[in-house]
């Protein structure tokens, strides 16, 4: 195995790696914190000068993350907020928490994706971890961002190491903050999926491997659909109970005695949030 390999091993494993999230949105900021928690050193980079300069005030602009947790972590230098690009040189390990939306209604746009490998691949120091954590359609890792760093000479294996594992983030959900949520990790390459796996069980209970980064791509795309097929047909079914006069909640309470082969699902507004009605448009695409 490459030299560079076994150092940055050894930096995780002893908490010296130094650690950057790209993207300080609900997905990155508490994963920041967290690493921060653990011991590591974390350059929080965002290319929202708003979002940096809040974080240097110490203030907390998303609801999961107190502004007591980001005072203390940032008066102790254990998070250097940034938006300076060239500050990405320190990082051993860069974790890509942006923005993946939708274009002319159906279409995956990546450009933020795009946007933060091209700062990275200007700035990378030799050896580093690259981890894309947005959601978005099988293949980007190694057929997008492979590429990108392929263009400017540097190789996989010995100048960098790269994998994908999908962020799962449940804003608001107290029961299941960013650590106890298991984390899905797929790489460009045996070696580079044992970096991801040991630095994310530094600061997560649980991580799962799988063979490669199109498999973990698709883990996310399949977990969002079966919660978007499913809150469809539930407030579908409620539909026609009401007009049948029947009460949905007795039914779906009924149904869920049933110990094998059923999953329930409760009638609401439909699919709201970040993720859900958008992750499907990027597997149907």
């Amino acid at each position: 195995m490459p030299s560079y390999y076994a150092h940055l091993l050894k930096a995780i494993k002893t908490k010296k790696a130094k650690i950057a999230i790209v993207g300080l949105g609900y997905v990155g900021l508490p994963l920041a914190v967290e690493f921060a928690k653990k011991g590591f050193a974390v350059l929080g980079f965002d290319a929202d000068k708003d979002r940096v300069e809040n974080l240097r005030r110490k203030h907390s602009y998303i609801t999961d993350i107190s502004s007591k947790e980001v005072a203390a972590l940032v008066s102790r230098g254990k998070i250097v907020p940034s938006s300076d690009p060239h500050d990405l040189k320190q990082a051993d390990a860069l974790l890509i928490c942006v923005p993946t939306p939708l274009k002319r209604k159906y279409d995956p746009d990546i450009s933020f994706i795009k946007s933060a490998v091209k700062s990275i691949v200007n700035n990378i120091k030799k050896g580093a971890l690259v981890i894309l954590e947005s959601t978005t359609y099988p293949g980007t890792t190694e057929e997008v961002i492979l590429p990108m760093f392929k263009s400017k000479g540097l190789v996989h294996g010995r100048d960098f190491y790269l994998c994908f594992s999908p962020e799962r983030i449940d804003p608001g959900n107290v029961n299941f903050p960013v650590n106890k949520i298991p984390k899905v990790v797929g790489g460009v390459s045996p070696e580079a999926s044992k970096l991801a796996q040991e630095l994310y069980k530094t600061a997560i209970n649980k991580v799962i491997p799988v063979s490669s980064t199109r498999v973990a791509e698709t883990v996310k795309l399949l977990e969002n659909t079966f919660r978007i097929v499913n809150i469809g047909l539930i407030d579908e079914i409620a539909m026609m109970a009401n007009k049948m006069g029947l009460d949905i909640w007795e039914i779906v309470d009924a149904a869920k005695t049933k110990p094998f082969g059923f999953m329930a699902f409760y009638p609401g507004p439909g699919v709201g949030g970040h993720c859900i009605p958008k992750d499907p448009l990027y597997l149907y695409w």
